[in-house]
C-alpha cells in the first residue's frame, strides 16, 4: 500500500550534512582536549540531539563542556555549511516525484530549526519543503530520536495514523525512533551500513531507491 505520509530525517538523508558537521564536531572536541576522530563523532553522535554530546565527553572522559559549546559549535557548524552544503543526490528528484505523485511528505530531524532552515535554503530543497511540513525536535520540548515523540506529532499535525506512515532514516537512533513510533522505516545505507540500521523495514542505498520501492509495493 502507498504510505498516507512519507517522513524524512533531514542531515545525511535529504541534505549532505554530516560530514561537514562531524567533521568540525570531533575537530571542537578535540581542541577542547577531549579527542574523538571522525569515525568515533559518527559511531556516538549521529542521528543523536545535541546534549548526547555532553554525556558522552563526561561519561567518556570525566570532563565538562563550555557552557557556551554548543553555540560556537553551531557558528562553526553553520560557516561550514555555507561554503561546502548541497542537498544528498536525488533528494530534489525525490521530493518533486512525489509531489506529482500527490504523496504527502515532511521532514522530521532532531535538529533545532535555524540548523534545518540553513540546511534547506543552503542546498535549494526549501520550495519542496515549506515550513508546515518540517519539524524539528524544538516542536516536542527538545525530545529527540530515539524517542517517538516527534513522528508521532508530526503524523499528528498532519492528520496521519503512524501506521500510514513511512520514515526514511540513516541511523540506528532514527530507526527506533520510527519503530517506537509504530511506523514503517527504510534504512538509507549511503553512510550507516545495514548492519547497523537493524529494525528496518527494508534498506535503500541511494535516495531514489525510495520510488522504486513505492512502484514495487504498488
Amino acid at each position: 500500500m502507498t504510505p498516507q505520509l512519507i517522513i524524512f530525517d533531514n542531515d545525511g538523508v535529504l541534505v549532505d550534512s554530516e560530514p561537514i558537521a562531524h567533521g568540525v564536531l570531533s575537530g571542537f572536541l578535540t581542541e577542547l582536549g577531549f579527542p574523538f576522530t571522525l569515525e568515533e563523532s559518527y559511531r556516538h553522535f549521529l542521528g543523536n540531539a545535541g546534549r548526547t554530546v555532553h554525556t558522552v565527553v563526561a561519561h567518556r572522559f570525566g570532563g565538562t563542556l563550555p557552557a557556551d559549546f554548543t553555540t560556537r559549535l553551531h557558528e562553526r557548524v553553520f560557516a561550514a555549511f555555507r561554503e561546502q552544503l548541497d542537498a544528498v543526490q536525488g533528494a530534489s528528484t525525490v521530493l518533486t516525484e512525489l509531489r506529482r505523485r500527490s504523496i504527502p511528505y515532511c521532514l522530521a530531524s532532531s535538529s533545532d530549526h535555524a540548523w534545518i532552515d540553513l540546511t534547506l535554503d543552503r542546498t535549494g530543497l526549501r520550495p519542496l519543503l515549506p515550513p508546515d511540513a518540517v519539524f524539528s525536535a524544538q516542536d516536542v520540548r527538545g525530545v529527540g530520536k530515539p524517542a517517538p515523540d516527534l513522528f508521532l506529532h508530526a503524523a499528528a499535525a498532519l492528520h496521519t495514523d503512524p501506521h500510514d506512515c513511512l520514515v526514511i532514516e540513516d541511523s540506528p537512533n532514527g530507526i527506533r525512533a520510527a519503530k517506537a513510533a509504530g511506523m514503517p522505516v527504510l534504512g538509507y545505507t549511503a553512510l550507516t551500513p545495514a548492519s547497523s540500521l537493524t529494525g528496518a523495514t527494508s534498506h535503500i542505498t541511494h535516495l531514489t531507491g525510495l520510488l522504486d520501492h513505492l512502484d514495487q509495493d504498488h
